[in-house]
């Protein structure tokens, strides 16, 4: 097997408060190679959205990376000068946001924000840097591309501006880009559009995807691998089909009871008991105990990590048999 794209090792982030020290993400470990999309998964809280921005060093006080590392393509970004990771986010490693209106300026039109952008890493005329940003924008499906590059944000609907999010990301031909929930707030039918280009994306362009989410049922149909992560800490991962069909940590079968698709007509929807812990306050051992109907006195000790093939997961009772 080639060497992944990118590596992340035992990286852990913390942030020191006035309450108390709150490991938002707590030695998480992955690997991701060239054109694989990685689906980063979990509840609100449960540190997927702060491991992303870990990736690319932008976590500021009172957050700080306490450990580990992120090896992009051999080279460490934990601990690198604020110029060097300046010259490494867009370029080689970029971040679609949740709310495009917060990555887009409103006062400049999309021609300048781009042409900005490709000027950031590259000597090259303003005519070139134009022509680029209209074929990353065809490459995204704006239509007009030539013609709307001059329009402002305000003028694009939700989707448009997430597929222009989508084209500045797309830029530079990145080896890594990371995705924090770009579909959360557009309809359906364009969340469906879009995971599918981007899907096409990550395998034209070869840039290994890291789609973060809360949605089972969007990241089943993009991701080739899936990670769930709970109170910090990724509990199971694994190939995308084999972590659906047959998971094997109670939080991921109790995650995929609670969707919509797998109701029974006529029956309540089953709920995870409970709420996500608060990071200041973790119960001993394993996080995901107070809420496990699994749980028992073993539970109140750090979970073994097991591993089945191209599978692995944290827990010291692990449910053996297939879900319905």
């Amino acid at each position: 097997m080639t060497a992944p794209v990118l590596a992340v090792d035992d990286l852990a982030t913390h942030f020191f408060t006035r309450a108390g020290v709150a490991k938002a993400v707590d030695g998480v470990s992955f690997a991701i190679q060239r054109g694989e999309v990685l689906g980063l998964v979990g509840e609100s809280g449960s540190g997927k959205s702060v491991t992303g921005f870990s990736l690319l060093g932008l976590i500021d006080p009172p957050g700080r990376i306490v450990r580990g590392s992120v090896k992009l393509g051999g080279e460490d970004m934990v601990g690198l000068s604020r110029e060097r990771l300046r010259a490494l986010r867009g370029k080689r490693i970029a971040m679609i946001f949740q709310d495009p209106m917060m990555t887009l300026n409103p006062v400049l039109s999309i021609a300048q924000q781009m042409t900005l952008a490709v000027h950031a890493h590259e000597k090259v005329s303003q005519a070139e840097a134009r022509e680029r940003a209209i074929r990353a924008l065809i490459r995204v499906g704006i239509p007009a591309a030539a013609r709307r590059i001059d329009d402002y944000p305000h003028q694009f609907s939700g989707g448009m501006r997430q597929r222009v999010a989508i084209a500045m990301a797309l830029l530079h031909g990145p080896d890594v880009i990371v995705a924090d929930e770009p579909t959360t707030a557009l309809d359906v039918s364009i969340q469906a559009q879009i995971l599918t280009e981007m899907r096409e994306l990550a395998r034209e362009t070869g840039a290994a995807l890291i789609w973060i989410s809360h949605d089972l049922a969007t990241v089943s149909s993009l991701a080739d691998r899936i990670a769930v992560m709970y109170a910090g800490r990724i509990v199971e991962e694994g190939p995308t089909a084999r972590v659906l069909r047959d998971p094997r940590h109670p939080y991921t079968r109790g995650l995929l009871g609670a969707l919509p698709s797998r109701a029974v007509p006529g029956q309540a929807l089953p709920q995870i008991p409970g709420a996500t812990p608060s990071l200041l306050r973790l119960p001993p051992g394993c996080p995901f105990s107070p809420r496990c109907p699994n749980a028992d006195d073993a539970c109140r000790t750090e979970p073994p990590r097991a591993t089945e093939g191209a599978r692995a997961w944290r827990c010291h009772h692990p449910v053996m048999e297939r879900a319905a």
